[in-house]
């Protein structure tokens, strides 16, 4: 236990380095709302894809083929267990507030935090499992994120499910996978450039939202709290409480808490930003999930390592 907790803690550490820099390049000016939402755009659409293409340019295997059943069934899982808690435990009087508190829980970071503790902590195996995860978040993202924060006039837009980046970047990596094709080297050193960005960019981008804390003051708030709580302890808990009593052991286990213990989703800001919602509060959220993460992670994945 000790010695996981060490592991994890060392490489919480590494990119909390990483998240310095993007915090004072934000409060020296060097990055503006701007530039880290054109950089949130590359990230998603060019540097997730090709690490999750890269996780899965290897040989078919069988037994892998069958754990990405498994993960695919434990992060629905996974999402059905935050919709239900954020249903029964986080409530505000305003509805906009409110609908941005229960997303928040739902949704996790496991794109920007996951797959970098992924690759540092289990390799290309954890990034494996864990961009099987992803796929799953963007479909639940696009259902019910999008009923959630949107009107119940917005309609559900297949396109956007089927055609983003997460699942699109999956639907590559797998067909490589499956069908064992070799990528050509003029492509393969390309993709593993953009690939090796995974880490140090999402890190940036992170310090930039941690910069916007301009007082603690906002812990004071009861639903702050409660949704904070619950993202980052009761949630992952419950859900390696679930996955251990299934069965489900070894580098397999940990990957899913990895995704699962990752602070709120910086989809949180996005969507309430595009459904003219609280986006102050959105901010706040995953600013201060964030932070809190940097302790409570270390403690969720070297629980999992060490029951694993």
């Amino acid at each position: 236990m000790i010695q996981s907790f060490t592991t994890v803690f060392q490489q919480i550490v590494i990119l909390f380095i990483m998240i310095a820099v993007g915090f004072v390049c934000s409060r020296r000016g060097l990055l503006s709302p701007l530039t880290i939402k054109e950089l949130s755009k590359f990230i998603i659409y060019i540097v997730t894809p090709c690490i999750v293409v890269e996780s899965f340019n290897r040989p078919f295997d069988r037994a892998m083929l069958g754990n990405m059943g498994i993960a695919c069934a434990a992060a629905i899982g996974a999402h059905v267990l935050n919709i239900i808690l954020s249903r029964i435990f986080v409530r505000d009087k305003e509805h906009s507030r409110q609908v941005v508190y229960q997303f928040a829980t739902i949704f996790s970071n496991c794109g920007f935090m996951g797959l970098p503790l992924q690759q540092a902590i289990l390799g290309n195996d954890g990034v494996f499992y864990g961009a099987v995860f992803i796929a799953i978040f963007n479909v639940f993202t696009w259902t019910y994120g999008f009923i959630l924060m949107g009107s119940h006039g917005d309609r559900i837009k297949l396109k956007e499910i089927l055609l983003n980046p997460g699942v699109l970047g999956v639907a590559a990596g797998f067909i490589v996978f499956v069908t064992s094709v070799r990528i050509p080297h003029v492509l393969l050193v390309p993709i593993k450039g953009f690939a090796a960005l995974n880490t140090p960019l999402p890190m940036v981008v992170v310090g930039y939202y941690l910069s916007q804390i301009t007082s603690l003051k906002v812990l004071k708030d009861k639903n702050l709290v409660i949704t904070t709580v619950i993202k980052l302890l009761a949630a992952p808990l419950l859900a390696l409480l679930i996955i251990y009593l299934a069965g489900i052991r070894g580098l397999l286990l940990t990957s899913l808490i990895i995704s699962a213990s990752a602070p709120s989703a910086a989809n949180t800001v996005m969507f309430s930003v595009l459904f003219n919602r609280d986006t102050k509060l959105a901010v706040t959220l995953v600013s201060i999930s964030v932070l809190i993460s940097l302790f409570t992670m270390p403690l969720v994945i070297s629980l999992a390592m060490a029951v694993a």
